[in-house]
């Protein structure tokens, strides 16, 4: 088990994750990503989260992935 942080960022903000979760591995961490993702964008806001990117972490403070909000999100149609 790995505590991991999921910092979100784009040009202008930074949304730093001091609490983190407890993953089993990767996969767990990348299932968690999505879902952090999802939070933000289906909050009702003006926010265009086209450029927005999530970075994963460890405890260690070594960014493991990144995971940018449009590959979630899909292309605009």
């Amino acid at each position: 088990m790995t505590q991991v942080f999921f910092h979100c960022s784009n040009t202008k903000k930074v949304f730093l994750d001091h609490s983190g979760a407890v993953v089993d591995d990767l996969a767990e961490a990348r299932d968690h990503a999505t879902r952090v993702v999802q939070s933000f964008t289906n909050e009702r806001s003006s926010e265009d989260w086209r450029d927005w990117i999530l970075h994963v972490s460890d405890d260690q403070g070594d960014e493991l992935f990144v995971v940018p909000f449009t590959f979630v999100l899909g292309k605009p149609h």
